[in-house]
């Protein structure tokens, strides 16, 4: 077997110390910001949206060079995985610039045009941060490109220690040019900024050194090779659809959920934010299939990648269910921390049962398994169905059965989502078409 019991493990734990970090800290940036105003927030909120949708974006371009390296990886050819390291780098750097750039261009223009009428103190606090947000692309594009090469080579523990400091000095950062100069939302952006140059900078360090078996060794002297790039695109770009459409579905269903009232929407929030910790074991897993099936696929073991797949996202599941019994145990606890009215109690409570039986039976299955297909250059089949089931099932679904059942209809749309996904993975994965396509 390619990979160990061990070597598991440690590729596992560090993703879910990561993806635990992650959650954890944006609340708690999120609180810190709110100290500002309600137009502080209210203008973050905007410009996070668009942000989450450049950075899955950039997420997905990461995904493409980590399988194109771990299928290297799997065949031995060390050479060829650097190169394909070297491309990734290159081109998601210079697509983070240019986006930048128009983004720079276009500040007010391009958030008036996205957001249309806004209140002009929320427009002013939106434009404040996005004129500095922007300048963190290129840093992430760096930072999520040298944490993907890390994971292809089944070394997580390098991306844990960086997300951690990053968000130690984002912290730090927010604390004291919040707090201590008032800077207001231009502190939390500077703090974020500076935390990302901070972060993308070691990594890149990192990925420069020769005696890891996946480097970057001329770093002045990168040249665009069309062939790596377009197998880097490949997965890429259909990844890169789906989750931007995915992000614009989000957005869709969010203002449907407005109209519903104060209860609901602040019901859908934190139900919302605790569920995300329902799934962190899965977020890891998800990533690790990544390496594992990629490498399995690049040594043409295509019987141990269905192997690990099944163990994995078994693991997956049981995981998932202890940390939302765990989470369902602790309910008074965390739902009385957010001074919710009776109405939004009782709705947050019942999303919450909900997530905890149908995120830990469906979850693993809509969301693990397309990594798997993924990893073995069906990214676009992945996409296809992704997309389709995302408008109509969720979000069709979510408009019709929200008129009968308002938020409960939202929920219910999105389960069934996840249900017809499984669904048509399971039948791709049960074939032999998903790992059939050559990409090395």
């Amino acid at each position: 077997m390619l990979f160990s019991k061990k070597q598991i493990y440690q590729l596992m734990i560090p993703l879910m110390v990561e993806q635990l970090l992650t959650i954890t800290v944006g609340i708690a940036d999120s609180m810190m910001v709110s100290v500002a105003g309600e137009t502080a927030v209210s203008g973050v909120s905007l410009v996070d949206s668009l942000n989450n949708l450049i950075l899955s974006i950039l997420t997905a371009l990461a995904t493409g060079g980590a399988v194109v390296s771990s299928q290297y990886i799997g065949r031995r050819d060390e050479k060829s995985a650097c190169q394909a390291a070297g491309q990734l780098l290159f081109t998601t750097i210079v697509l983070a610039l240019g986006v930048s750039a128009l983004m720079l261009a276009g500040n007010e223009w391009l958030l008036r045009l996205i957001f249309g009428k806004t209140e002009e103190d929320v427009m002013s606090q939106a434009v404040t941060y996005f004129m500095i947000i922007v300048l963190t692309y290129p840093f992430m594009a760096i930072y999520n490109s040298a944490a993907a090469l890390f994971r292809s080579m089944g070394n997580s523990k390098i991306s844990m220690q960086v997300s951690f400091v990053m968000n130690l000095i984002n912290i730090a950062g927010n604390a004291i040019l919040i707090f201590g100069m008032k800077w207001g939302v231009a502190g939390a952006a500077v703090a974020t900024l500076f935390s990302r140059i901070v972060g993308s900078l070691f990594l890149l360090v990192r990925i420069h050194n020769p005696r890891y078996p996946l480097h970057v060794s001329e770093l002045r002297h990168l040249r665009p090779q069309g062939r790596m790039i377009r197998r880097i695109l490949s997965i890429g770009i259909p990844g890169g659809m789906e989750n931007g459409m995915f992000q614009l579905g989000k957005i869709l269903v969010l203002s449907l959920v407005s109209s519903y009232g104060t209860a609901s929407i602040m019901a859908n929030s934190v139900a919302s934010n605790l569920s995300m910790f329902m799934i962190i074991p899965g977020t890891a897993v998800s990533l690790a299939l990544i390496t594992v099936v990629g490498q399995c696929i690049g040594a043409d073991e295509i019987g141990q990648a269905r192997t690990y797949t099944k163990n994995l996202i078994w693991a997956s599941t049981w995981m998932i269910g202890v940390v939302s019994a765990l989470i369902i145990l602790l309910r008074p606890f965390l739902l009385d921390i957010y001074h919710m009215s009776d109405a939004a109690y009782e709705m947050s409570w019942t999303l919450l049962m909900w997530h905890a039986v149908f995120g830990t039976l469906l979850w693993p299955l809509s969301f693990n398994l397309p990594n798997t297909l993924r990893a073995g250059n069906d990214a676009a089949f992945t996409m296809g169905i992704s997309m389709v089931s995302m408008w109509v099932f969720r979000v069709g679904g979510s408009y019709l059965l929200g008129h009968y059942f308002q938020l409960y209809g939202v929920w219910i749309a999105m389960f069934i989502d996840w249900g017809v996904r499984i669904t048509c993975f399971v039948i791709r994965y049960r074939g032999e078409k998903w790992h059939s396509k050559a990409l090395i």
